[in-house]
């Protein structure tokens, strides 16, 4: 699987775990330099505190674009620590 934004993969895994029809990728799957950190988080009521990351590639911003759960509640400790995309990454094969 890939995940692209603004023409540019910015993770790739034979590796990810689907839950709710997200794609959650392994975190070294991920190319760190278009990532960057969030103050951003939200909570669901059976995995847990999410965090963000926002996305940028070639001075374009994708903010909060990427989530992923530091410390999962134990119902998604498969997808602890993975990341998932939405606001326009692609997800593809």
């Amino acid at each position: 699987m890939k995940a692209i934004w603004n023409n540019q993969v910015i993770a790739e895994s034979d590796d990810t775990v689907v839950v709710e029809s997200n794609h959650y990728f392994p975190p070294d799957s991920i190319k760190r330099e278009y990532f960057q950190g969030s103050q951003t988080t939200s909570t669901c009521f059976w995995k847990g505190q999410a965090s963000y990351y926002s996305i940028v590639v070639d001075g374009k911003k994708n903010e909060d674009a990427a989530w992923y759960y530091p410390e999962a509640k134990e119902k998604a400790k498969n997808i602890e620590g993975r990341i998932a995309f939405w606001r326009g990454v692609e997800v593809v094969e």
